[in-house]
């Protein structure tokens, strides 16, 4: 019989936090990443992976705490693989946010001295989330993924998350319970609009009488602003009581379902706030990546504004909204692909300010092309400091200078985080 391989363990004191917020300890300078710990935490950890990166590991034990620890909020910490962050007391967690994003600038040659202290959206602020379902033979699962794992948490509540969504948990259960068939999966998108929930369920199968009563039933029961049900990339609009619109400076602009929103009304208000203070004296205003107007709208209070995005539902319902909208100044919308057909040098030349705010990839294209451009302020927000960073650099040697960085934290006790970034033509 063949002997059963023991398992490496390791002690190791922790001295930082990485990007991803591992707890960092070096041992015969070699890096060892242990998850759930903070600086000065001493850890006895089980080797998982050993790269060129450093050794990764699972912790095992607490031989002591360090001073940055604090009780959990939720009782689903440790399995849920989201909020991993949360053992951390609000001193450490504020201070490795700012932290994350100085390193990232620092992979491209830009000071810390640059980060702006953060803004972090409270507990219990998140107004979209998407959940995943399982019909099982005992009922419903319905929650995340755990750490590292496909398999699902059945999650009873989230600290981080809007009641009026957390209050639906338990219902989605039940009427999911009642429609989906054994053993299959759904997605459950549900975002707290200006008029109430808007709740799309994808799931593999149509709709037949009997379900779509239900549905209707369970809108109405629990005043939702309206329920699609979504099969195989064809969206059903089951239920319509009121068009979801989100109230964007004052503006209401119709959301599309399961569309891109920011994630909290104080994140959104820090951003927003951000971009307005770095355009201020600037009157004509580009506003990239514009999405249904979280930028545009505000930004047309005191400036002429061109929207450009490439999702059609968001550019109509931007031009839909501006269209009934008053006291603004001009806004132009564009339905234009940036990463397929990026604003020219030239065309470009007719803006003062130029505001984007791609996907997590970044903006590479449209940024060479601003790095070519007269262009007198920039303003970056993004929602991944890697890419952020990267595109910093290219305007940095086009001629930029990158005046600050603000961290905008919207997914508490997680490593996601936004950023906004202020360049000036030199």
């Amino acid at each position: 019989m063949g002997s059963k391989t023991v398992a490496e363990r390791l002690e190791v004191t922790i001295e930082s936090l990485g990007a991803q917020g591992d707890g960092v300890g070096t041992l015969d300078g070699v890096q060892v990443f242990v998850p759930f710990t903070s600086p000065g935490d001493v850890a006895l950890a089980e080797v998982t992976t050993r790269n060129r990166n450093g050794i990764y590991t699972e912790l095992v034990e607490l031989k002591a705490e360090g001073p940055g620890r604090a009780k959990p909020a939720c009782a689903h910490f440790g399995t849920c693989g989201g909020c991993q962050l949360q053992f951390l007391s609000d001193e450490t967690y504020r201070a490795w946010v700012r932290e994350r994003a100085a390193t990232a600038l620092a992979h491209h040659g830009f000071s810390a001295d640059l980060v702006l202290d953060p803004v972090i959206s409270p507990a219990a602020s998140r107004r979209r989330v998407a959940m995943k379902a399982l019909k099982t033979v005992s009922g419903v699962i319905l929650g995340f993924n755990e750490r590292q794992s496909h398999r699902l948490v059945d999650v009873e509540t989230c600290p981080v998350t809007r009641p009026e969504l957390t209050s639906l948990m338990q219902p989605l259960r039940a009427i999911l319970n009642d429609l989906l068939a054994q053993a299959m999966n759904a997605t459950v998108h549900m975002t707290l609009t200006h008029l109430g929930v808007d709740l799309l369920i994808d799931a593999p199968m149509a709709l037949d009488l009997a379900a779509r009563e239900k549905l209707v039933d369970f809108a109405n029961t629990h005043d939702l602003a309206a329920l699609h049900w979504q099969d195989q990339g064809f969206l059903d609009p089951v239920a319509i009581r009121r068009t979801p619109v989100m109230n964007l400076s004052g503006v209401l602009a119709a959301l599309p379902p399961a569309s891109f929103i920011q994630a909290t009304d104080e994140g959104e208000a820090a951003l927003v706030k951000a971009v307005l203070d770095a355009c201020d004296g600037f009157k004509r205003v580009a506003d990239l990546f514009s999405g249904i107007g979280t930028f545009t709208f505000p930004l047309a209070r005191t400036h002429q504004v061109l929207a450009v995005e490439g999702a059609k539902v968001a550019i109509d319902a931007l031009a839909g909204a501006s269209n009934v909208a008053t006291g603004l100044k001009q806004i132009v919308p564009l339905h234009r692909d940036l990463y397929r057909r990026p604003l020219t040098p030239k065309e470009l030349s007719a803006f003062e300010a130029v505001v984007f705010d791609p996907p997590r990839a970044g903006a590479k294209e449209q940024v060479a092309e601003l790095a070519k451009s007269d262009v007198k302020r920039v303003v970056a927000v993004s929602c991944n400091p890697n890419t952020f960073s990267r595109d910093a650099r290219t305007l940095a040697d086009g001629g930029y200078s990158l005046d600050s960085v603000l961290p905008v934290d919207q997914f508490l006790w997680s490593p996601h985080l936004e950023l906004v970034g202020v360049f000036s033509r030199v």
